[in-house]
């Protein structure tokens, strides 16, 4: 075995052996190896004299009674401690690479609780993300035929509204049109458009007048639970939507408990809804936006003439003096 100088530096070597100090790596090698010939030595005298020729009554003694072999110790891990031992410039280890290693996991950690990654398993509502107007504009264009005028102000509005982050009041869209042309489809592919899942979002919401509000004599309640909903929802996620079906049929309470959330309010109760949307379907206003594609068609007109501009005069009439259509600062696309 090496014997080190006066003049090399001592350190420790830790392992199954315990600490103890050593003159340099060489010769800690040799140590070990030397144990390992010497174990090896033991293990083979062993083997040997299990083989030896005995007496049958011995024999037979062994073999009734319990075989005993030599009690060793398992073998040290010596094989990864030599590894680590002859590697070039292999020290013991040292608080940096624990660090390293620390640092390392604190890093795979945080990768792990990113938003982006988390939001894979979760739906998350960011409230930052502005609208694809690309792919709201081929929605609309592809899927909905012949609504020219919904597809114009949808487009403009929802574009405008969500690339805009400070808002100065909630975005409010009003369509109306005869059952079956279209209403609760736009409001499919808007809802698609602003979130992933669509109207099985946890941030969509959707309201059937005669669904969910069907006992008139229950509407002091029905005031109190949807603007608790509609609280707790937006607290939730400021981009919420909001989707009412038949709105010509929702009982005036309701709009009174809906319109303190539409309006110019910082903040209502601590919560701001400025960042919300609220979309109203209704019939109201129907027939007076079918007779007007009719007489345009009488008068040898295409359908795609008809501007908004023509139809607000007529229904400002027919729709905003119904009862139960009364929801100001509305845009109003028509479908027909």
């Amino acid at each position: 075995m090496a014997v080190a100088g006066p003049s090399q530096k001592w350190r420790k070597v830790g392992g199954r052996f315990g600490s103890s100090p050593a003159p340099n790596k060489n010769g800690v090698v040799q140590e070990l190896l030397t144990r390992l010939s010497v174990q090896a030595e033991v293990t083979r005298g062993a083997e040997a004299r299990l083989m030896e020729p005995r007496p049958r009554g011995a024999l037979c003694a062994v073999a009734m009674g319990p075989l005993q072999l030599p009690v060793q110790p398992p073998p040290p891990p010596l094989p990864l401690l030599l590894l680590l031992l002859m590697a070039p410039g292999a020290e013991p280890f040292e608080p940096i690479t624990v660090g390293i290693a620390i640092g390392a996991a604190s890093a795979l950690t945080g990768y792990l609780s990113y938003p982006d990654f988390y939001c894979r398993f979760v739906e998350c509502c960011h409230e930052e993300q502005p609208v694809n107007a690309s792919a709201l504009k081929l929605d609309l264009e592809e899927k909905l035929f012949g609504q020219h005028l919904a597809t114009e102000v949808i487009l403009k509005a929802l574009t405008g509204f969500r690339n805009n982050r400070n808002p100065k009041k909630p975005l409010t869209l009003s369509l109306h049109g005869w059952a079956g042309t279209g209403k609760n489809y736009v409001s499919q592919i808007v809802a698609e458009n602003l979130h992933l899942k669509g109207l099985k979002s946890n941030f969509v919401h959707l309201f059937v007048s005669t669904l969910h509000f069907p006992h008139e004599q229950e509407i002091k309640l029905y005031q109190e639970q949807l603007q608790k909903w509609i609280r707790g929802n937006v607290s939730a996620c400021a981009r919420s939507v909001f989707i009412f079906d038949e709105m010509d049929k929702l009982h005036r309470g309701l709009i009174d408990a809906i319109k303190p959330f539409l309006d110019y309010y910082e903040q209502v109760d601590g919560i701001s809804y400025r960042k919300a949307i609220f979309i109203f379907l209704s019939n109201a206003g129907g027939d007076l936006i079918t007779r007007m594609a009719l007489d345009f068609w009488r008068a040898g007109k295409k359908r795609e003439d008809i501007q908004l501009k023509d139809l607000e005069p007529v229904l400002s009439l027919g729709v905003f003096n119904n009862k139960n259509s009364d929801i100001t600062n509305t845009q109003i696309p028509l479908l027909f």
